[in-house]
């Protein structure tokens, strides 16, 4: 199984980025996609998740209103878009599958595979 994250840069607050999440290796459409985050001296956290068909999504409240979490099952990959970008959104984005269960979508350990990470960087 790979999950590749893609889409990460360096932007000034108030711009927008896209992230890429391409999944191979595994019945994409079976996972619940999630993104997390980790920014340097802190833990890892949630950030979004998306249910396999897409129709409900969970959000951080942190990023409630500004990120927005999508997915192509036919293409195998998840998104996230991220808007009004602040320097406190500096961070390594990783996506991340969780297979079908009752787990919490928002725990880490709740997923069962993980990309590799993007880098995400807001200047002020």
């Amino acid at each position: 199984v790979q999950l590749q994250a893609s889409g990460g840069g360096l932007v000034q607050a108030g711009d927008s980025l896209r992230l890429s999440c391409a999944a191979s290796g595994l019945t994409f459409s079976n996972y619940i996609m999630g993104w997390f985050r980790q920014a340097p001296g802190k833990e890892r956290e949630f950030v979004a998740a998306i249910t396999w068909t897409g129709d409900s999504t969970y959000y951080a409240d942190s990023v409630k209103g500004r990120f927005t979490i999508s997915r192509d099952n036919a293409k195998n990959t998840a998104y996230l878009q991220m808007n009004s970008l602040q320097p406190e959104d500096t961070a390594v984005y990783y996506c991340a599958a969780k297979p079908a269960g009752t787990s919490s979508i928002r725990a880490r350990s709740s997923y069962r595979y993980w990309g590799q990470g993007t880098q995400v960087t807001v200047s002020s």
